[in-house]
């Protein structure tokens, strides 16, 4: 099979894990945990690369506002994540790093991007510019511990290569 249908084969399932994985959440203390979508930017970003980790983050966002399984902060969350993760791991090749790389970008520099998307477009009025930053903190931190088993798991057992190749 060519490579770029592969691919695109892994994106479009990719995509759908987070998709149907949105159902998936758990309220944990006062924030609502939902952490495919963090597991699948890791799996993405090791397989695939950080571009089609942007890609597969918006495509998955973007499905889940259509459905009404989501909200616009889906957006710059598991994208922001997604590149953060995809260039840590493309260039140290380390998934532990790569897990906390997501989990940084998508509560850090995510829950900011998140403040104005919140305030502009969804006309809430955000307590502070802080507020997302642990909010999304919950969900991305279950899912990089996810990932980081998922990622080691098929590693041990000589998937993950065969993934990539």
């Amino acid at each position: 099979m060519n490579n770029k249908t592969k691919k695109l084969a892994y994106a479009g399932i990719l995509t759908a894990i987070a998709v149907v994985g949105s159902l998936v959440s758990v309220p944990v203390a006062g924030a609502k945990c939902a952490p495919i979508q963090h597991m699948v930017n890791i799996i993405a970003a090791v397989v695939l690369g950080p571009a089609w980790g942007v890609g597969i983050a918006f495509c998955a966002s973007f499905l889940r506002n259509l459905l009404g399984l989501g909200s616009l902060m889906a957006f710059p969350g598991s994208m922001i994540g997604a590149l953060c993760c995809g260039m840590m791991y493309r260039f140290t090749k380390k998934i532990g790093i790569t897990c906390i790389a997501e989990a940084i970008g998508t509560s850090l520099l995510g829950g900011l991007a998140a403040y104005p998307i919140a305030k502009v477009f969804m006309g809430l009025q955000p307590v502070g510019y802080f507020v997302f930053i642990w909010l999304f903190f919950v969900s991305t931190g279950v899912g990089s511990i996810l990932a980081y088993i998922l990622v080691t798991a098929l590693e041990k057992m000589h998937i993950l290569h065969e993934m990539k190749n």
